[in-house]
């Protein structure tokens, strides 16, 4: 059922890997419906993809939306499964049939986390194995291993679970987004899996925000993620941590000052993660590694 499935990708500023990776997915038999949209680049994106994939719809933002630009990649898709691709990544040939077969025949499959290979080299993505040997438990006929967590270059949804659950958080805007729609996916009693033989290439860009800006925002958000889903003790556990790392660590401080400027909006959208799920967070918190 390959033509049931439409591949988004948010991009910004990457204009030559971007075209790369439509290449690449053009090369798919079938060629999938894919959806670009592009976050407000200033490097003429939007009308190199229009002249040279002149079947790739474009969604032009006037400017960066981040995570949350691929939940319109996804409203303007037309098949009941979506596929992300970030600007440097692409699917294996196959891959996406297999994806929307274990979706056919598993109708409260909500996501499918594929394997991910980096680079000429293909190399596993360490992600790979901490999703391949996840301890949650799992359904007797789910088609893989359940997890709560996923690479948003490299998953597969069905849509209508995705919308359901309202997407990516605006509030988180990039990075760590994934844990928040998995977890609210979880809540809404859609089923998460791991399957080793959809696959994904990623061959990582070499303009990348600069690692402390990465930091400052993967601190930043997990501590939102806390006060957003999960309980009083928890959330002060992480806010003191980050609070005594500060003292000494600029990331810190600055995730912290960040934070607490998005503290009222994460408070109006909390809602606990109902004693199953948590419990299942808990779980893998306790094994972590």
């Amino acid at each position: 059922m390959s033509g049931g499935v439409t591949v988004v990708i948010a991009t910004r500023n990457r204009c030559p890997e971007l075209v790369c990776t439509l290449q690449h997915l053009h090369e798919l038999i079938p060629r999938p419906p894919v959806v670009v949209v592009d976050n407000g680049s200033t490097d003429g994106t939007a009308p190199a993809v229009r002249e040279q994939f002149t079947d790739v719809e474009v969604l032009a933002l006037r400017r960066n939306h981040g995570a949350p630009a691929r939940n319109l990649g996804v409203l303007a898709a037309r098949t009941p499964y979506v596929a992300f691709s970030d600007d440097d990544s692409w699917w294996a040939p196959g891959a996406l049939q297999r994806a929307a077969t274990a979706l056919d025949g598993h109708p409260r499959l909500g996501l499918v986390a594929a394997r991910t290979l980096v680079g000429p080299a293909a190399r596993s993505d360490p992600v790979n194995t901490l999703l391949a040997g996840s301890p949650l438990p799992r359904s007797a006929d789910a088609p893989g291993p359940s997890v709560l967590g996923f690479l948003a270059c490299s998953a597969v949804l069905r849509r209508r679970a995705f919308c359901e659950v309202g997407g990516f958080s605006s509030l988180l805007f990039f990075v760590g987004e994934e844990r928040l729609l998995c977890y609210d996916l979880a809540t809404a009693g859609w089923e998460r899996v791991y399957l080793d033989d959809v696959v994904a290439h990623h061959h990582p860009s070499a303009h990348r925000p600069a690692p402390e800006r990465r930091r400052v925002t993967e601190l930043r958000n997990t501590l939102l993620t806390a006060v957003l889903r999960r309980p009083l003790r928890v959330v002060l556990a992480a806010a003191a941590a980050l609070g005594r790392d500060s003292v000494r660590d600029t990331a810190a401080r600055a995730a912290l000052r960040e934070a607490l400027v998005r503290l009222p909006t994460a408070l109006r959208q909390r809602a606990l993660l109902p004693a199953a799920v948590e419990e299942q967070v808990r779980m893998l918190e306790d094994g972590a590694p």
